[in-house]
């Protein structure tokens, strides 16, 4: 364990936004998970609204930095290709 005040404070700031990363970027998993579901079940309006919800948390997780940018386009890029499968 750290000795020095500053090295202390580090630790706990680290501890802090880890907890809050994985807590955002668990609920872009979910997110992806909950459109694949209504995607495999055909269902086409609610895929549509999942879609944009999903297209949203990719979003903002490469924005924060969660994951690369290009990760999320290409995440989304799928999710829109298994969204035109559907509505087609």
């Amino acid at each position: 364990m750290a000795n020095i005040k500053s090295a202390i404070k580090r630790v706990k700031t680290n501890d802090k936004r880890r907890a809050h990363n994985a807590s955002l970027k668990s609920a872009m998993r979910t997110a992806v998970k909950n459109f694949e579901t209504l995607a495999a079940n055909k269902d086409a309006e609610a895929a549509t609204a999942a879609f944009a919800v999903a297209t949203k948390k990719l979003d903002k997780a490469a924005t924060k930095g969660l994951i690369h940018k290009n990760a999320a386009s290409r995440q989304k890029s799928r999710l829109a290709k298994t969204l035109n499968g559907i509505n087609a």
